[in-house]
């Protein structure tokens, strides 16, 4: 009888139970690993006398709360609403600056909406309004706004005459504001949709 090179290795054959059993492991390993991260890496660097000492990153300022603010409308008896507010920087000085919509807090109607931005001073003083974009003379209600990388965004509703009563604005505009050469400037779309 001539024995083979190769003994017989029967038990090598693989099971179901193998595959469970090397799934089961594999995924206690992964588990395992993402629980137990390694330490942040550092590099250690030679002190360099000439090089200049690294700058703190700037404390977080909170951007100014409008409430509180006295706004530039006229409500009469009732108070002054904000609506929506957005913060962010707008003028690139490293401080936010907060856009707030406001309106007079009627009983009934449709109140026309202000939109304001508020900044405070370098000590930290009060919030004060600095910027007018939207006047309520100008009969429009924000449906959205927003604040990102500098731009204001905001969905305005209005009127297409004065002849549209005030309940149902038939007008929509997409409008945005940026901070250019000391103003806000508005990129207002050529043509309003109809709503």
């Amino acid at each position: 009888m001539q024995h083979p090179a190769v003994p017989d290795l029967s038990h090598t054959h693989t099971r179901p139970i193998h595959w469970v059993a090397t799934a089961t492991a594999v995924a206690g390993v992964v588990a395992l690993s993402s629980v137990l991260q390694p330490d942040a890496a550092t590099a250690a660097q030679s002190a360099d006398k000439t090089a200049p000492a690294p700058r703190s990153a700037p404390a977080q300022i909170a951007p100014p709360d409008p409430a509180g603010v006295a706004f530039p409308l006229e409500c009469g008896p009732v108070k002054a609403v904000v609506q929506k507010k957005a913060s962010g920087d707008l003028d690139g000085d490293g401080r936010p600056e907060t856009v707030a919509v406001v309106h007079c807090d009627a009983p009934m109607g449709t109140p026309p909406d202000g939109v304001y931005v508020l900044t405070r001073s370098t000590d930290g003083g009060k919030a004060r309004v600095v910027a007018t974009l939207v006047d309520p003379k100008e009969r429009r209600t924000a449906t959205e706004l927003a604040v990102r990388d500098g731009v204001v965004r905001a969905t305005l509703l209005g009127y297409s005459s004065t002849d549209v009563p005030s309940c149902c604005p038939d007008v929509t505009d997409d409008v945005k504001w940026q901070w250019k050469n000391g103003a806000f400037v508005s990129d207002t779309p050529s043509q309003a949709r109809t709503v």
